[in-house]
């Protein structure tokens, strides 16, 4: 009974920023459950070979370039999709950058409007168009990527325009839950700690970074890609059916302190 609430058979999964990292193996998550997904990303040949990745392993995927500051390609995409597979049942938000150690009073113009457009308005241009066709389908499960970020200022980076981006997201992903919970479609989010990737293993090397980012999680360590993944399959799945709204902390224990 319950093992079954797990699976994603028969539904269309679209992942916005997935040719790597927690996207990747999030469209590797979802695929093992059972779900056709959708890569989108910025770099359209990146895509492509995530995508090869999974169909030469037998899973489900196909893959399409998408830019999420652009509201118009955002909507193209949604057709073109609704077009080939008829439906989309899980949204996950997980498209986004950081630009930091940028200290505020320094901060550019561009810089600040470049991280809130991907990770704010990225996040709801997705929403409101990939929501759209899920109301009307009287079902959906929407997941937003956001960080323990939205909730501490992190330490030795200055990255404002990051945190309040995140901020936005988790704000954004209860307003929208209770806009259409009774309408059948699920919003909820991840707050994730420091994931290990190619970029921040390296950075956490640094002596003064590892002190606060590494020594100040309970856990002692960074998070992995698969672990966020895990708990966004959840959140798809029915066996979160009673949860919107919700922000689940995956941070290693980060907050705790």
């Amino acid at each position: 009974m319950y093992l079954e609430k797990f699976k994603l058979d028969g539904k269309v999964a679209v992942i916005t920023g997935a040719a790597q990292g927690i996207g990747f193996a999030t469209a590797d998550a979802l695929s093992e459950a059972g779900a056709l997904v959708v890569i989108t990303d910025m770099d359209a040949a990146a895509a492509d070979a995530a995508c090869d990745s999974l169909l030469k392993r037998g899973r489900q995927a196909t893959s399409i370039k998408l830019d999420v500051t652009n509201p118009r390609e955002v909507e193209s995409v949604h057709s073109q999709i609704l077009k080939a597979h008829g439906k989309v049942d899980i949204l996950v938000n997980n498209a986004g950058i950081a630009i930091s150690f940028k200290p505020a009073e320094t901060m550019e113009d561009a810089t600040w409007l470049k991280v809130l457009d991907v990770n704010l308005n990225g996040v709801f241009w997705c929403c409101r168009t990939f929501g759209k066709s899920m109301l009307e389908n009287g079902t959906g499960a929407i997941i937003n990527v956001g960080s323990m970020s939205a909730d501490i200022v992190n330490y030795p980076q200055e990255q404002a325009n990051y945190n309040a981006s995140k901020a936005g997201v988790h704000h954004l992903t209860r307003s929208l839950a209770a806009e259409w919970a009774k309408r059948g479609v699920r919003v909820n989010a991840v707050a994730p700690t420091y994931i290990e990737t190619a970029l921040t293993r390296e950075v956490a090397q640094d002596p003064e970074i590892r002190k606060h980012w590494i020594e100040g999680t309970p856990m002692e360590r960074m998070g992995q890609p698969s672990e966020i993944a895990s708990v966004i399959l959840f959140l798809a799945s029915d066996a979160a059916s009673l949860m919107t709204g919700s922000i689940v902390s995956a941070d290693g224990g980060y907050t705790c302190w």
